[in-house]
């Protein structure tokens, strides 16, 4: 319930200022013009809060996924009530240059409001997580590169990178070198690709990377390290298994598990065990030879009246076969479970207190992502690598005035791009992602750092920025679009195209929240 609630409250501080200074885009500018503002409104629906100053009514309404500006004489269908003594203060009276800064005020304050926290950042220096190499396959690019899994990026082409979002604002840059930490040494790999390439082919890895953490049959916990003295949790089991060929590793019996390394209690040096592998899955079969498996192979948690479930498979269990063929990971399961026939009996095998354990179990289908997957029901007991963190020196005001700026115009042009090749199917529908989308990149960038948090922030008001200069009608860029046809056709729209207009651009707007909502439920279930 308070996970929830804390949810709520983080979406709430991060889209509020976003749609506050919107409004106060096409506020501030409309009275800069003259135009009566008679409700400036924090969210739609029932008012909780209102007060009344001069002509205009304040107000926070119960739905927080939007605001408006409601102004005197804004409805063009309606103009002709409007009386000759008020017509200065009405929106639909006034000249074209005024109603388009009105208009594109609101974008244009998303877009200094990015500006200026990209600024603020830059000028007091920022706490960022470090840009990790997930789960790099072996028959992948990046393998073929040199990059191995958990290695950490630093430069491209010889220039710093601190986030993701700097890579993505190189856009069609061709990259020639990367350099990147690993383990304790700085490599440079030669590689060519454009950094928008780059881009999406690092967010296609998986960023979960495992402790070095073992179990054995008996269910003990055991920390594997490269060291005699001291277990380096920094580094993951996909880094020992894609950088080492042999090793003499130390066994260290885990007295007290924390999910906190500092707070873990370790006993004495349990076993040395020499291993020598050929590939990182040979790697974990040495491993599984040897008595041990991951400690994402440990069950968790059962859902209830799931198969496996009803099979009599319990917390605590360690998955160690399916159908007879070795687990080497949790993900590992997941993508055997899907090449099983629905016409064959599957066999899952266990370590159950130095007991062997195998039982029949018949895998569910369920629909993710609009895709049939079978599932038995098991959740991990995933211990994942802790994120690193980095600390940016602050700019001087001159270079944060630069660098903010280039930012933000880079932003805007990432973002435009981003929207071209959905139209143009470069980039799946599925992609689209609605308030709940935006509610988890809220939390889990808060739950990084404050600084990370207000450079989604930055991304998203340029998000809201663009998506509202687009020219469907209902939206500002609607409206700029009634502008341009009015001063090219020397006078207003019709009135039976304006209604038409505004009809397809509701219906329109309501499918791209229905496929965004759909995208967001189905992610979740």
């Amino acid at each position: 319930m308070f996970n929830y609630l804390q949810a709520i409250i983080i979406f709430i501080l991060f889209l509020g200022p976003l749609i506050f200074f919107h409004e106060l885009g096409h506020f501030l500018v409309a009275r800069l013009f003259g135009v009566r503002v008679e409700v400036f409104s924090l969210g739609f629906g029932p008012k909780l809060l209102k007060f009344k100053k001069g002509f205009t009514e304040y107000a926070v309404s119960l739905i927080p996924l939007g605001g408006y500006v409601k102004m005197f004489g804004d409805d063009p269908l309606n103009k002709d009530g409007i009386r000759e003594e008020d017509k200065k203060f009405s929106f639909v009276y006034q000249g074209k240059l005024a109603r388009f800064w009105i208009i594109f005020g609101g974008p244009l304050a998303n877009f200094l409001l990015a500006y200026f926290i990209f600024f603020s950042l830059m000028l007091i220096g920022e706490r960022l997580p470090e840009i990790r190499f997930g789960m790099i396959t072996e028959e992948s690019h990046f393998y073929s590169y040199g990059i191995r899994s958990g290695d950490i990026l630093r430069k491209i082409n010889g220039k710093e990178v601190l986030s993701p979002s700097d890579i993505m604002l190189e856009g069609k840059n061709k990259i020639e070198s990367i350099t990147v930490e690993r383990l304790t040494e700085i490599k440079v790999l030669p590689i060519q690709i454009t950094a928008e390439n780059f881009f999406n082919e690092f967010g296609q890895y998986s960023p979960v990377l495992r402790k070095p953490i073992l179990v054995d049959k008996s269910g003990k916990l055991f920390a594997l390290s490269l060291h005699e003295k001291e277990v380096n949790w920094k580094i993951s089991l996909e880094a020992v298994a894609h950088n080492f060929k042999h090793y003499d590793f130390y066994i260290y019996p885990i007295e007290k598990f924390d999910e906190n390394e500092s707070k873990m209690i370790l006993g004495p040096v349990f076993k040395i065990l020499s291993v020598a592998w050929t590939s990182s899955q040979n790697f974990f079969e040495h491993l599984s030879n040897a008595g041990f498996k991951t400690i994402d192979l440990r069950i968790k948690n059962i859902s209830m009246n799931s198969p496996a479930d009803a099979a009599g498979f319990k917390a605590g269990d360690v998955l160690v076969s399916l159908n007879n063929e070795p687990l080497y990971s949790f993900e590992h399961l997941k993508l055997k479970l899907q090449t099983v026939e629905n016409s064959t009996s599957t066999i899952l095998t266990v370590w159950r207190n130095e007991q062997t354990i195998t039982r029949p179990i018949k895998p569910e289908i369920v629909k993710a992502d609009g895709k049939d997957s079978k599932r038995i029901g098991v959740e991990s007991n995933m211990q994942i690598l802790s994120v690193n963190y980095i600390f940016t020196k602050p700019s001087s005001v001159v270079d944060a005035f630069h660098r903010a700026f280039a930012k933000t115009v880079g932003s805007i042009t990432a973002v435009t791009d981003g929207f071209k090749k959905l139209v143009t199917k470069e980039v799946s529908l599925k992609s689209v992602g609605g308030p709940i989308a935006i509610a988890q990149a809220a939390t889990e960038s808060f739950n990084t750092s404050l600084s990370y948090f207000f450079q989604i922030m930055a991304l998203i008001s340029v998000n809201l920025g663009v998506i509202n200069l687009f020219p469907i009608p209902i939206l500002d860029g609607g409206h700029l679009m009634f502008i341009f046809i009015e001063i090219f056709n020397r006078g207003p729209v019709s009135r039976r195209k304006l209604e038409i207009a505004q009809q397809f651009g509701l219906s329109f707007l309501l499918l791209l929240m229905v496929l965004a909502l759909f995208n967001d439920f189905s992610r979740i279930f």
